[in-house]
Order: structure tokens, then sequence, then C-alpha cells
């Protein structure tokens, strides 16, 4: 062997030894940011992990109100006199992972749960941008199947008064906490389950109601491409309106263009009840001003409400 060729694959081993070292490291990298990457992908479809349904049920399901210290009174009386229940008694509790103060309490309706807050200090992000709580079997199993499914992480798993909780965001923008309790909670199951009134765009509906139904282990009850666009304020119109049931409850996912009138879009959740027209006037009786007047549908009617503190519920009847 001359010298020259000698040279050149002394050169060669050097290349080879520094790229296998760069590659190790790479894959040590990879590996323990393993569960920050996307679902694994296969023959160019997104193959999501299965895991196991973590749902408890709708009663458990709770909407997140919040509210001024000052307005929680006049709000959950307002809320008990149109739709009967009752509150659990009012406490203080530290209810986020870093430091602050809100007054508490859960009210419980034949037609919905509500989680509200009244903070005494001011509100630490993400918090206030979660629309609902999901109690789930195990927090840590819970929030893997979420993140199997293609949500996002906004707050890890911490520790709270009753048990632990974490917030999660999925495509489109909609953003939950998940919870679950040391002492595991038994509610009867509701009288009427109500609607996760949820809003996205074209570009994500079909991306977002996927992952959900694999989250959730639900099923699509309706997909209407032409529903009457009434019932977000705009009649005369259509949009697409996607109807899914889950261990979780009830959700309909308004597909829309964004261009929604007050206060569409900024309700919640919306209440099955016997009969609008009286539920209106009980809500007016107790301080709570109508919105959007009753709106007819071929299921029924649709009525927009705001209550005292400034919570938006939709109201509808029929099955």
């Amino acid at each position: 062997m001359d010298i020259q060729m000698f040279k050149s694959l002394h050169r060669y081993r050097a290349i080879a030894l520094v790229s296998a070292a760069l590659l190790i490291g790479s894959t040590a990298a990879s590996s323990a940011f393993a569960d920050a990457g996307p679902p694994e992908v296969s023959s160019g479809k997104t193959a999501l992990v299965k895991h196991p349904d973590v749902s408890v049920g709708a009663q458990y399901d709770t909407t997140h109100v919040y509210v001024a210290s000052a307005d929680l009174d006049a709000f959950v009386n307002s809320f008990l006199a149109t739709f009967g229940g009752k509150a659990s008694p009012r406490a203080v509790f530290t209810v986020t992972p870093t430091p602050s103060k809100t007054a508490s309490q859960y009210v419980q309706t034949p037609v919905g749960m509500l989680s509200v807050f009244g903070f005494e200090t001011p509100i630490p992000y993400p918090f206030g941008n979660e629309r609902t709580g999901y109690l789930v079997t195990d927090i840590d199993q819970g929030v893997k199947a979420a993140r199997a499914a293609g949500a996002d992480v906004l707050v890890e798993s911490f520790d709270d008064p009753i048990g632990k909780d974490a917030i999660i965001q999925w495509p489109g923008g909609l953003t939950m906490q998940l919870y679950w309790h040391t002492k595991a909670p038994n509610y009867a199951p509701l009288q009427s389950v109500p609607d996760n009134r949820v809003y996205v765009s074209r570009y994500e509906a079909n991306n977002f109601v996927r992952r959900w139904l694999h989250f959730s282990h639900g099923k699509v009850v309706s997909d209407n491409p032409r529903a009457d666009a009434g019932v977000i304020g705009r009649p005369g119109e259509t949009i697409r309106e996607i109807r899914i049931a889950s261990g979780f409850g009830r959700m309909i996912v308004f597909v829309t263009d964004g261009k929604l009138p007050f206060p569409f879009g900024r309700e919640t959740t919306g209440y099955n009840v016997d009969d609008v027209a009286q539920t209106l006037e009980r809500a007016q009786a107790a301080g709570a001003k109508v919105l959007y007047p009753a709106y007819a549908v071929g299921s029924g009617k649709t009525a927009m409400l705001e209550f005292p503190g400034g919570y938006i519920a939709e109201v509808h009847d029929g099955k």
C-alpha cells in the first residue's frame, strides 16, 4: 500500500467514526424526547396508538365557569333558579400548580354540572381558557391517551386539593381539563346530557374529529354538511354540523368560517330543556338576559342566555 492510499484510508475511517458518533448521539437525543414527537407515520398516513377508554360518565363532565368573586352568588342563584339542582358549600382553594386563590363551588343540575371559580388573585396562564373538565379513570393514562390521539399538553399533571389535573389542547384550538379524584365520586346520571359546543375551521374539522373519536372511543351520530346556520346566528345560510357521542357525553362541532355574530362562539355548553320558552322566562326572572331569542329548527328551538357574571349558554328543546 503506498503512502497516499494509506492517508486516504485513514481519513475515511476518521470521518466514519465521527459520523457514527453523531448518529449515536442523535438517536439518544431522539429517544429522550420521543413523547414530544407526533404519532407514528406509516405508509403516508398517521397511525394513532390505541389506548383504553378512560371516560367515566357524562354526569362527571363539568363546564368551567370563571366569574368575578363579587358575582358568584348572583350567578349560582340565577343558574339554579333556571335549571334546578344544588350547589356545594363555597370554599377557597389553590386549584392551579402555581400560587393562586379562588373561591370555588360545584353546581349540580339535572341538565349538567358546573365548576365555578371566582379568583381572588390573578389567574395564572393558561387557566380560564379551558372550557370543560372531564373525569378520567387514571390521570396518567388519560394524558397518554390524549397525547397518542394528537393532543398537546399545556399543563402537565399536577396535584389539586382533591386529586390531580392536567390541561390539554386539541388541533383546532379546543382546550380542556382532565381530572382525577383521590376518592372516586358517585353521582346519579343526568336527566339530560348537555352538548359541548365546539367551533372549528374547515381546515381542522376532520383532523379534530378523527382525533377526538380516537381518544373518546366515541362515534359520529350525524354529520350534516348543510345544517341551518340560524343555530349560530346566521339564518338563511348553511354550515356543517357534526354530532358526536362518547363516554364523555355529547359534543356538537360547528364547522364555520369564523364569521360569528355575538354571542356565538362565546358559549361552551348547550343545555337540553323540556321547554325553551319556559326556561327563558325562568332565567329572565332570575336575572339572566336573552341574547338570541328562540329560533326554530327541525329538532326544536334554540336560544342563547347570559347569566349574571357573564356566563353565556345555549338552551334547546327536542330530543
